[in-house]
């Protein structure tokens, strides 16, 4: 006894160890078959890991598994994959691996994981799938247990997990995806007849001409189906289905022709209960389905019979139809009812352009409101032809107290619309308003609108639009946000292409406005940063950051804005007034106007928000403004003009100016550059608060700078890269002319010449007493250039003068006429000495000519600074110059 089982254990190890050998033995004639098939029979690449056989798990069979296949496309989709897979597995019966190569493997089973299709129609109408060889000779049909290509299929069972499958077909700009597959089949394939029972759950989606009409809908289909593999044609018994879940039973069948598929199904909802309806709707927005209260009827039928084909499809008749239906859920204290639903898609011809959808009834109440509406869409795959009505009114604030929908934001308003509307979507998309004909009014009242990208709640406390055949009106906008108000009126040119296509916003719009505060409408970016303190510990910080207005780049319009008060950063701007075109992110502002420091201010140029930085390119107008206050609150105007807080009282001014503009829309001081031309209108000035001014009167003892003529002076500079130049320009102190020129950087350093003109009778008692004893009148015009370079800052100047080495050279002069007066050289020498110490002070005829051409050169200067002043602020000149007139006639 003990020798037999000795006997058998020894049998067993050999036939273990032969079951272990074998696959080694095998694998390498599995890889050539499949390698042999792939390169006889595929226009592709196909590629795998590894192929592993096995005898023991699938004793007393075989099986072969396959390791990342992936199926590579050629031209015209090189690159693209066709079908890819993790796993997958065959099972066969064993003998079939003493087959020689050139015969075909039976297999029995396959189980496919992770498995990916991809079915592509390109847009010159070429399909990724059509990757088998064409047959150079021609051969007799196999039989049905046979394949001359290396395989054949007696299946019992299949598999498909998690897999997916994707249809895109650009042709018609049509998307279908299959994902998260599970399903399985068992039954058998070869014979002639033979029945197969499946079980399937997916999801389903549907894209066609960038219109979503299924998201990750989830079905399931439990299918008994008869298979008559001679006629082809596959039958469906016992069936169970459900859409999300919807219950569907459906029969019929499908069987392939030479010109397509042949398909005769019917379907309907057995239940024709009205939370049959609500299962229709995405488990993520049903909530609770089966706790809801309903009334009513629902019933959901379909017919699909005929051909599909190339040309055709199959007829479709189908139905959802509801009437005085009501459901309640049990969490929420409102209820929806009265609901009354006619919906059809149908095509009577099979050709795929005459589909249609009518909505003849879609009716619903929530408390007192009533909703209607109804709609019919034609031409669904060409220029499609809507036609829609709306009535009725709906308190939104019910919406999310009727059925348990996720906000981000608490709805609330009123909203009614009695309107009716027909067009074709190829007019949308052209924007041939003649052919979009509605009729009717929407309104909207009490409503408040929020969202992350604005900082403040916008509450709309009315809107009212009316609509006519090519136009929309809007009657009344009455808004507030923040501290700030506005209402509008005016025309939309494209509402429906604005709302069902990607089109701009056309219209042109009146604004008025009590109180605009650009910070109101500001947004706000919450950033999140990660700072290392140690190797193994990190802090996170988190900040909130005010990121600039950006103008919409959906917005193509004209507003013409009448604001009381614009409060922009820490000025207030009062009566403002102007055009703005808005269009590709950019503000084009036409003759804007405003009140500020006592004065107005014109605007023309235009504002871009399309960068990550905004830019700006303006003309600015600057009348009557006061010195004090506008150079106190706009940082620009105290980069370009820092020693003009000294002065009191009133200038005018152009300023051509474009750069980048920061978060908060102020310039960007160090990217601007432009020019300047300013009209001082004042004669006081305060050097109190100036140290250069006070550093220039002790170095200048004759000259009291409080007692500067400034009035009607004109200066002109420029200013780049953060520096300004300015061009010279004369100032008076009493018979002293003072010219002023140099450069000053925004870090306020400076480099100026100041040259004055000193008559000699201030230079001290030894030279009065000089000329007093020459005595000849000439000699009392006598001036001596005294030239101030200033540097440093203006907080802290540093001004050298050649003052003293001037009336050392003046006295000697002065010494030697005197001399030769006294030795007698005669008057001629006397002149000339004299006609030298004045030509080269100050040549009388040149003085003249100087003056002359100065005072022409001021006039044109000044003439400028009007002219420019007047173009910007749009007339405010002409209307106070008329009134000058009418004094002067009266």
């Amino acid at each position: 006894m003990k020798k037999f089982l000795k006997i058998i254990g020894i049998v067993l190890v050999l036939f273990i160890a032969i079951l272990v050998a074998i696959p080694f033995v095998l694998e390498s004639k599995i890889d050539a078959i499949v390698q042999n098939y792939a390169d006889e029979n595929l226009n592709a690449d196909l590629s795998f890991d590894d192929i592993s056989l096995s005898l023991i798990s699938s004793f007393p069979k075989a099986e072969v598994s396959v390791e990342n296949l992936k199926v590579i496309n050629r031209a015209p989709f090189t690159g693209e994959s066709l079908a890819t897979a993790q796993s997958i597995s065959f099972e066969m019966g064993m003998m079939q691996l003493l087959n020689g190569t050139e015969d075909p493997l039976e297999i029995n089973e396959i189980i496919a994981n992770e498995l990916l299709l991809v079915i592509k129609t390109n847009k010159t109408g070429a399909v990724n799938y059509d990757i088998v060889k064409e047959s150079e000779t021609t051969t007799e049909t196999p039989t049905e247990t046979e394949s001359s290509a290396g395989f054949s299929f007696d299946i019992d069972n299949y598999e498909l997990n998690n897999s997916a499958f994707t249809y895109i077909d650009e042709t018609s700009d049509m998307a279908f995806y299959l994902t998260e597959i599970n399903h399985k089949g068992t039954g058998i394939f070869s014979g002639g007849k033979s029945e197969l029972d499946t079980n399937t759950e997916a999801n389903v989606s549907f894209e066609m001409d960038s219109t979503s009409y299924l998201t990750n809908t989830h079905i399931k289909l439990d299918a008994l189906i008869d298979l008559d593999l001679e006629q082809e044609k596959y039958t469906f018994k016992e069936n169970k289905a459900y859409i999300n879940a919807l219950p569907l039973e459906f029969d019929g069948y499908v069987q392939l022709v030479e010109a397509g598929q042949q398909i005769d199904i019917t379907f309907k909802n057995p239940g024709a209960t009205f939370k049959d309806f609500l299962a229709i709707i995405p488990e993520a927005y049903a909530k609770d389905v089966a706790d809801v209260s309903t009334t009513g009827n629902f019933s959901f039928t379909g017919i699909v019979k005929g051909l599909v084909s190339e040309e055709t499809i199959p007829t479709l008749d189908i139905n959802l139809l509801s009437e005085n239906a009501s459901f309640k859920f049990p969490q929420l204290p409102k209820s929806v009812k009265n609901i009354g639903i006619d919906v059809s898609i149908k095509n009577t011809t099979g050709n795929v352009d005459d589909t249609f959808v009518n909505i003849d009834k879609l009716n619903f109440q929530i408390d007192e409101d009533v909703f209607k509406a109804e709609a019919s869409i034609k031409n669904l795959t060409k220029n499609m032809l809507v036609a829609a009505k709306l009535d009725g009114s709906l308190n939104l604030a019910n919406i999310t107290k009727a059925y348990p929908v996720e906000l981000d934001n608490e709805l609330s308003g009123i909203l009614k619309a009695n309107i009716s509307t027909s067009f074709d979507m190829d007019a949308i998309e052209t924007n041939a308003y003649q052919r979009i004909k509605s009729v009717g009014n929407i309104s909207l009242s009490n409503f408040v609108f929020s969202s992350d990208d604005i900082l403040n709640p916008i509450q709309i406390n009315k809107a009212d639009l009316s609509f006519k055949p090519g136009t929309v009106s809007l009657n009344s906008f009455d808004a507030l946000t923040g501290k700030s108000d506005f209402s509008a009126t005016g025309t939309i040119n494209n509402l429906l292409g604005f709302m069902l296509s990607d089109k701009n916003l056309e219209g042109n719009f009146n604004l008025n406005s009590n109180t605009f505060a650009l910070s109101d409408f500001m947004s706000e970016d919450t950033v999140t940063t990660e700072t290392e303190t140690s190797s193994d510990t990190k802090s996170t910080e988190t900040a909130t950051v005010a990121e600039s207005l950006k103008i919409p780049a959906f917005l193509d319009c004209t507003i013409t804005a009448n604001a009381k008060t614009v409060i922009y950063d820490n000025l207030n701007l009062k009566n403002v007034k102007g055009k703005l075109v808005i269009k590709d992110q950019t503000a084009s502002l036409q003759n804007m106007t405003t009140d500020i420091f006592n004065g107005q201010l014109g605007i023309t140029g235009n504002v871009s928000t399309k960068n990550e930085k905004p830019t700006f390119d303006m003309k600015l107008g600057m009348q009557n403004f006061d010195i004090s206050q506008s150079f106190s609150k706009l940082e620009m105007l105290k980069s370009i003009a820092p020693i003009a807080k000294v002065l009191q009282g009133k200038f005018n001014s152009t300023i051509d100016v474009s750069g980048l503009l920061d978060s908060s829309l102020s310039p960007d001081l160090s990217t601007i550059s432009g020019s300047a031309l300013a009209k001082i209108l004042t004669d006081k000035v305060d050097t109190s608060n100036s140290p250069l001014l006070s550093s220039l009167d002790s170095k200048l003892d004759f000259i009291d700078f409080n007692g500067l003529d400034l009035k009607d002076i004109v200066a002109n500079l420029s200013f780049e890269n953060g520096n300004v130049s300015v061009k010279p320009f004369t100032i008076n102190y009493k018979d002293i002319p003072i010219e002023v020129s140099g450069t000053h950087s925004f870090t306020n350093t400076m480099n100026y010449s100041a040259v004055l003109q000193v008559p000699a009778k201030y230079l001290g008692s030894e030279v009065n007493q000089l000329i007093g004893k020459i005595n000849d009148s000439e000699v009392n015009n006598l001036t001596v250039p005294v030239t101030a370079n200033i540097g440093g800052t203006f907080a802290s100047p540093n001004i050298q003068t050649d003052l003293t080495s001037g009336v050392t050279n003046l006295t000697k002069q002065l010494v030697e006429i005197e001399k030769q007066k006294l030795i007698g050289k005669g008057k001629d020498k006397v002149s000339d000495l004299l006609s030298g110490l004045v030509g080269g002070n100050s040549n009388t005829t040149k003085t003249d000519s100087t003056a002359t051409s100065e005072e022409s050169t001021k006039q044109s200067t000044e003439d400028k600074v009007k002219e420019g002043v007047g173009n910007i602020l749009g007339g405010l000149l002409k209307g106070k110059k008329k009134s000058t007139d009418d004094k002067t006639e009266d």
